[in-house]
């Protein structure tokens, strides 16, 4: 996966995200796989696929989360490449 600052995530249309309690659970209809976030990673999805891109979603998140610059690049791009892995998110590169 080839993911920037200016990618931009989007939801493909045969994933199915079901948020209860804070929590998510993602199902890609197409390859049947499924996907636990517990209340932060739901944040940070909700956040990378409402964004215009990863940086923007990366400065939100920074703004509401205590955390080092660094850390939370690295686990944006962790989830992202888990999620698109796969197939619950797609990566558009601009």
């Amino acid at each position: 996966m080839t993911t920037t600052g200016n990618s931009r995530i989007s939801v493909p249309s045969d994933t199915l995200v079901n948020i209860l309690g804070g929590e998510s659970v993602l199902l890609s209809l197409k390859s049947q796989h499924y996907f636990g976030l517990d209340e932060v990673g739901t944040r940070m999805w909700n956040v990378l696929t409402t964004s215009p891109s990863v940086e923007a979603a990366y400065e939100t998140l920074l703004e509401e989360y205590e955390v080092e610059p660094e850390i939370l690049w690295q686990d944006l791009y962790d989830l992202l490449g888990k999620l698109a892995e796969q197939g619950l998110v797609e990566v558009h590169s601009e």
